[in-house]
């Protein structure tokens, strides 16, 4: 395997553990990692071809991956076929989704802390500390993600400048 092709299979079975470790498909991480690696878009039978798969299931990823906006379908003006890219905003789009759930959990914890002290019952008392301790924990996490989108933003401008 020549030294261009070693990095390119580290790069895709890389991603794909890490993913894994996330709860995430194997497959799915070696798609990012593919385009990742791709300085030109790709077409989705070459990235089946690409990782030995068949057009169905990275069909499917790649539309998951288009609705959490972390890759985009780009025109080829000499082909009909679909092709593929990475947003060029990946990393921050990626972190941007994670903090709408951090987000979505702290709602979660708020609507259930308020339903549970409707009611005037002690055995919901535990539930009660349990939810005011998640509604806590999410907000110091949502205060720590929006603090370190701003400290990217001032990276991010260093990197493209």
């Amino acid at each position: 395997m020549a030294g261009e092709e070693k990095v390119k299979h580290a790069v895709i079975k890389n991603f794909g553990v890490a993913y894994r470790a996330f709860g995430l498909s194997k497959l799915m991480g070696h798609i990012i990692a593919l385009l990742i690696y791709s300085p030109e878009p790709v077409s989705l039978e070459e990235i089946a071809k690409s990782l030995h798969r068949s057009k169905g299931p990275v069909s499917q990823i790649l539309r998951r991956l288009r609705d959490k906006d972390l890759v985009r379908r780009v025109w080829q003006p000499t082909s009909r076929k679909d092709f593929y890219e990475i947003q060029p905003e990946i990393f921050e789009i990626a972190f941007r989704n994670n903090l709408e759930l951090v987000r979505s959990n702290t709602r979660l914890a708020r609507q259930l802390k308020s339903i549970a002290e409707k009611e005037k019952n002690q055995k919901l008392d535990t539930l009660k500390l349990r939810m005011t301790e998640m509604e806590k924990f999410y907000e110091l996490m949502e205060k720590h993600h929006e603090n370190f989108l701003k400290e990217w933003t001032k990276e991010r401008a260093k990197i493209i400048t």
